[in-house]
């Protein structure tokens, strides 16, 4: 999917932020420390300001950590060449040299292809936030059976933008999505609890069906997911569009409610939490998900994994979500956080709508148990270095 969430993140954000932790970098690994020159701008990057970072061969990166990453940076780099960089640090042109030695470089010499082909960078003062997403797998089939009743709706035809002059414009300047109603003027398109109350049924939009609806909320929450019949066959769905409504963190209107925390008739700040509460408390859980108006529509996936925002795979423990404004997506991305599992080299290869501001990220965690818990509690904190091209520093005035 393009992205490969429904971007809908700011649910597993909030809730990640509830329990952060405090020391910043992790005994053992090199604290990040900033030094002039700084590079300034009109984007995003340089109006946070860049700077020298560290020399790579400091960030004690092994073949181990390295290798994930040049395979997943080798599967950007056809993206990389000839996509515009909305940060402004980069340009095509400048991750030549890098996308030809990647090619043929050996994985088992990894870290040194990164510490030959590119310099560190930081924005702003390096300072990192990271959550964590992966692909559900949860029970469905393709044709609706007993026991699965949650329809997975394909986009619908009537979901559209609002001619010009007809809605107002959102305010990056787009037109608002809806729909046109049997009177020819423009509405909002059906949020989740009409939605959930049957607006689409018998429209022939259903993908498949799902058995659990709170597992298939989250399924739309992270943007793709694998439905598994008992059969055994499975149904890989990925984002295709949403409806045009607000979304709202169902995390945080439960902290906003007293409902998160360790005491009587609370719940803990994680996904698994949210979920906890809507089963045992049915009714309230279901109007709770309604207040979040946002639906997400779906697509079949074919290919070997779900599609980031780069339009290439995204890869367990090597891709990054990242704000394009202030960092290149394909750049490597050096992380030393708190939590151990999650530092070391990514590559930012996907956005997300909670994904916003510098040196704020999203780690992919693959599918099956461990990526749904690691991601459903992840909340790391510490320091970010981008891997820039050797040569662009220069370029952008840093020395």
């Amino acid at each position: 999917m393009t992205p490969l969430r429904a971007r809908n993140l700011a649910a597993l954000a909030a809730l990640a932020i509830l329990s952060a932790c405090g020391r910043l970098i992790p005994e053992g690994r090199p604290s990040v420390t900033p030094a002039p020159p700084i590079a300034t701008g009109s984007t995003g990057a340089l109006s946070a300001g860049v700077r020298a970072g560290p020399a790579i061969a400091s960030l004690g990166m092994t073949a181990g950590t390295a290798g994930p990453a040049l395979a997943s940076f080798r599967e950007s780099c056809p993206k990389l060449l000839s996509r515009t960089d909305a940060s402004g640090l980069t340009r095509g042109a400048d991750w030549q040299a890098a996308c030809t030695s990647a090619a043929t470089w050996p994985l088992s010499d990894a870290h040194r292809f990164f510490e030959t082909s590119f310099e560190t960078a930081t924005v702003a003062d390096g300072s990192a936030f990271v959550t964590g997403y992966y692909e559900p797998e949860i029970a469905g089939v393709r044709v609706r059976q007993t026991g699965f009743d949650v329809p997975v709706y394909a986009l619908p035809p009537d979901l559209v933008r609002a001619k010009a002059g007809e809605a107002p414009a959102n305010p990056n300047g787009t037109q608002p999505l809806g729909r046109y109603d049997e009177s020819g003027k423009f509405v909002p398109y059906y949020d989740r609890a009409q939605i959930d109350g049957g607006a689409l049924a018998g429209k022939g939009l259903e993908l498949g069906w799902a058995a659990d609806p709170v597992e298939f909320f989250f399924v739309q929450i992270q943007g793709s997911g694998r439905l598994r019949a008992p059969d055994g066959s499975v149904l890989r769905i990925g984002y295709a569009g949403q409806n045009g409504q607000p979304y709202s963190s169902i995390g945080a209107l439960m902290r906003q409610r007293g409902l998160v925390g360790t005491g009587p008739g609370q719940y803990p700040g994680t996904m698994q939490g949210i979920m906890q509460y809507v089963r045992e408390k049915p009714e309230e859980g279901r109007a709770l998900l309604q207040e979040n108006k946002s639906w997400v529509f779906f697509r079949e996936l074919t290919g070997d994994g779900p599609t980031g925002a780069m339009g290439v795979p995204v890869r367990a423990h090597a891709s990054l979500a990242a704000d394009p404004a202030y960092v290149p997506l394909g750049a490597p991305v050096w992380l030393a956080l708190d939590r151990a599992e999650a530092s070391g080299l990514w590559v930012a290869q996907d956005t997300g709508g909670a994904i916003k501001g510098a040196n704020r990220f999203d780690s992919f965690w693959g599918a099956g148990d461990y990526a749904r818990q690691t991601a459903g509690t992840m909340s790391g904190r510490g320091q970010a270095v981008l891997l820039l091209p050797k040569g662009t520093l220069a370029r952008l005035g840093v020395q």
